[in-house]
């Protein structure tokens, strides 16, 4: 099963974004969004919608339970 930190890098650079940029958008520390695709680290259910939100997909495709966007 592919993990969430595999999904959210992989739009990050489908969107051809940097960390930094996507810490910004997320309203969050640099370091914080490192440790989600370094896999270290969740965000909470809000930050959760967001990413999907922003990335236009659903929580289910972020979290690895489908493989539909």
């Amino acid at each position: 099963m592919i993990k969430f930190s595999e999904r959210v890098r992989e739009l990050r650079q489908e969107k051809g974004m940097k960390q930094r940029e996507m810490a910004d958008v997320l309203q969050i520390k640099l370091r914080s969004y490192q440790n989600y695709e370094g896999g270290e680290r969740r965000p909470d259910y809000e930050g959760l919608v967001a990413l999907a939100d922003y990335f236009d997909v659903t929580t289910d495709y972020l979290l690895g339970r489908s493989d539909q966007r």
